[in-house]
């Protein structure tokens, strides 16, 4: 017996029953020819900056325990790091060190020797590896037994003093080869007296990379273990870094780095500030930098390990939304592992 049912109709059945589409953007997606050739950001070597910690030894690695993949290394490892960052066409790493307790005191002092670990670091990177450019922090952080970026005084951080220390600090570095002073410190008015410090003695072409929208932020603390500073740091450091509610103030800490003489401006952290990165790259116009901090980094690989996350493609990812923000430039731990994956794509 036949069935009473009526057969559905088929969907979009005739041209008569297709929706009245004049755009349809997923044409545009269909393939992957097709997405390269509408691809608005494109992630490249170009865009990385590769922090690189340094401790003394010789043929020494010291694994981070809180940032997976990143390790403290001698100076001749770090050479070799220099080495293979040339060779993955990445342009500029950066120095950071780890001090020994017993060179840490009140007012950071090592910081201004010639011979500290930065300086040492300098010159052997760029007597083998003269091409690749250099940046180097300048903080006292990594030097002083209180673990401030300042000179410290009654519970409080001395500007203008601490200004005059990292002056001498920006000095020596430059002496040693670094291309790129990066004042990390947050203090006002130390990129135009390091700028004119430079300038008289000579280092005309030497780049300022200012830090200039630090937050005071959670995500660092596997960077100050790998630096040592975690277990020395008394209190915090809101005085001087910015409060992470405020954007206004970002841009005139840019602006005022910007009129002092700074050739690039930094936000730090990254990811939880790609608000910022935009606003001062549509407001400002100048080369704008993000760094990928340690908690950000340490977060993705940790995920990652458990499972719960591709890392790769989480890290090419995340480093692709500082170029749609705007950066020009990242700081990552990712570097090394990013620019090998854009080598075999």
């Amino acid at each position: 017996m036949p069935s009473s049912v009526t057969p559905l109709k088929p969907a979009l059945a005739s041209t008569s029953d297709r929706l009245d589409l004049v755009e349809r953007p997923r044409r545009n997606r269909k393939s992957e020819w097709a997405r390269r050739l509408v691809k608005e950001h494109v992630l490249t070597t170009n865009d990385l900056i590769w922090p690189i910690f340094v401790q003394e030894g010789e043929n020494l690695r010291t694994p981070v325990a809180a940032m997976p993949g990143v390790d403290r290394v001698s100076i001749d490892i770090a050479v070799e790091e220099a080495q293979r960052a040339a060779a993955l066409d990445i342009p500029v790493v950066a120095i950071f060190p780890y001090t020994d307790p017993s060179l840490r005191d009140a007012t950071g002092s090592e910081a201004l020797n010639a011979q500290n670990l930065t300086c040492r670091a300098c010159r052997a990177i760029k007597a083998k590896v003269p091409e690749i450019g250099l940046l180097t922090d300048v903080a006292l952080d990594p030097y002083t037994s209180h673990g401030h970026d300042g000179l410290l005084e009654d519970g409080r951080i001395l500007n203008d003093e601490t200004v005059a220390q990292l002056v001498r600090q920006a000095l020596v570095q430059a002496e040693s080869g670094s291309d790129i002073i990066a004042p990390s410190d947050m203090m006002d008015g130390r990129v135009g007296a390091i700028r004119a410090a430079l300038d008289t003695a000579g280092f005309l072409d030497v780049q300022i990379m200012a830090y200039s929208a630090k937050y005071a932020s959670a995500f660092y603390g596997p960077f100050r273990e790998a630096v040592g500073s975690s277990g020395a740091l008394k209190g915090d450091k809101r005085t001087y870094q910015m409060d992470y509610a405020n954007t206004d103030e970002a841009l005139r800490e840019a602006e005022l780095d910007i009129a002092e003489g700074a050739d690039m401006i930094m936000v730090k952290p990254g990811l939880p500030y790609l608000d910022i990165v935009a606003r001062l790259k549509q407001s400002l116009g100048r080369p704008t930098f993000a760094y990928q901090v340690s908690g950000e980094y340490a977060m993705i690989m940790a995920a990652a390990q458990n499972g719960w996350i591709d890392g790769e493609k989480a890290m090419i990812e995340s480093l692709t939304a500082f170029k749609r923000a705007g950066a020009d430039g990242i700081l990552t731990y990712f570097a090394p592992r990013a620019a090998e994956y854009l080598r075999r794509k």
